[in-house]
């Protein structure tokens, strides 16, 4: 039978680094903006029933897209599930779809409505649903960021890959920059190529890696056969991103000091009380955590892989898994004949993720059968021309 071990069902309190719902707002960063009006109650014994008319008055004009980490209230009216990067792809896919319902958060919308026609629109159904990673990295920062490898005399050496988990304006950044973006998937293969341009990865060239640091560094270490020292992270709160000129020169990948709050969460000791705890236990984790983690785990690989592997697992098996809860839950509700168990010995939502429900996406709906849109997600032209560039970079690599 499945079980989450020591798993205490509440919600975390928000990070104090987002705003608080309904109290100010920052529209050009992913800390959310000013609470939407009238919602339906969430305990309202119709909302379900709502939902499923507002879905049916929509028809064919909308396609509504759930991300993997969403709540099952929501992946229940989802007419696809995935990761951002497949989630993006599937909108593209339905260019007969008026409105694309994006369940996830604000950057992959983006990505969207970067990828779908003129034509449509994308729609998230809580604007407050950013992401604190792709907010690690600014594009006021970035910039400077270039600054200083200009005046280090690195960035002519010096090629941008960017986290699929970042910003409209980061991704320009690096499509204007001759870079590419990658997912958790295709980081290997997105770094062989970003160092085919400078050189090599035995070369001198260097890749300035956003803005999940720990991505970054597991792949460049376990994957492509760097060291540690191979390795420095450009902090933006510090004077030059607290790195020497010596530094920059040396290094090779220029790690952006940002990560998930969810995956940042697991260590080491996670790994060494399931062991304890589970005889035999298969230790799977995404490459966003640490590399402690990483390194003491049995399996890493992104959402996807989970799921597939998983999937493919012998009954009776035991297997502890590091990400984020919902879909830990969904995966253990949907091998009962396995033993799965999360990894945390805490509750670990992705905060954020979770700010859409069910109530916002009956609302959301409810108004486009009204005639009215709400939330639309809209690129600036220019950052959607240059954030295209590295997204088809990234669509050229082997293996998609």
């Amino acid at each position: 039978m499945s079980t989450l071990l020591n798993a205490t069902f509440s919600e975390p309190a928000p990070s104090p680094a987002l705003l608080l719902l309904g109290q100010g707002k920052d529209l050009a960063s992913e800390r959310g903006v000013e609470c939407a009006g009238a919602l339906p109650a969430a305990s309202d014994p119709d909302l379900v029933e709502r939902a499923r008319a507002a879905r049916a008055a929509l028809g064919d004009r909308a396609f509504i897209l759930g991300h993997h980490y969403q709540r099952d209230e929501v992946i229940d009216f989802a007419d696809v599930t995935g990761d951002s990067f497949k989630l993006a792809r599937e909108a593209a896919a339905r260019p007969d779809a008026e409105f694309i319902i994006f369940c996830g958060v604000h950057f992959m919308a983006e990505s969207a409505d970067i990828l779908t026609s003129d034509d449509q629109q994308v729609i998230l159904p809580d604007l407050a649903a950013g992401c604190s990673m792709a907010d690690m990295a600014a594009i006021d920062q970035v910039e400077e960021c270039w600054e200083v490898l200009q005046d280090a005399g690195v960035a002519d050496q010096t090629l941008p890959v960017t986290y699929m988990n970042s910003t409209a304006a980061i991704k320009a950044f690096t499509g204007r920059h001759a870079g590419t973006v990658c997912t958790s998937s295709n980081a290997e293969v997105a770094l062989r190529w970003a160092f085919d341009q400078v050189g090599g990865v035995d070369g001198t060239g260097k890749v300035l890696f956003m803005p999940d640091q720990h991505l970054g560094r597991n792949t460049a270490l376990l994957k492509l056969g760097m060291s540690p020292e191979d390795c420095v992270v450009y902090d933006p709160r510090k004077p030059g991103g607290g790195l020497t000129t010596q530094q920059l020169s040396d290094a090779r990948m220029i790690l952006w000091r940002g990560h998930c709050s969810v995956h940042g969460r697991f260590s080491e000791k996670n790994v060494t009380d399931i062991r304890a705890a589970v005889p035999g236990v298969n230790v799977l984790v995404h490459p966003e955590c640490k590399n402690e983690v990483v390194v003491a785990a049995d399996l890493v690989g992104s959402t996807e892989f989970i799921i597939k592997t998983l999937d493919a697992a012998e009954p009776g098996s035991s297997w502890a898994i590091g990400t984020e809860l919902n879909l830990v839950r969904r995966v253990a509700a949907a091998h009962p004949d396995k033993n799965v168990h999360y990894l945390d010995s805490t509750v670990c939502f992705c905060s954020t993720m979770n700010r859409i429900d069910l109530p916002h996406l009956v609302w959301t709906m409810e108004s486009l059968v009204a005639g009215r849109v709400v939330n639309p997600i809209v690129v600036d032209a220019d950052d959607a021309h240059w954030a295209r560039v590295a997204l088809d970079q990234m669509l050229a690599l082997p293996g998609l």
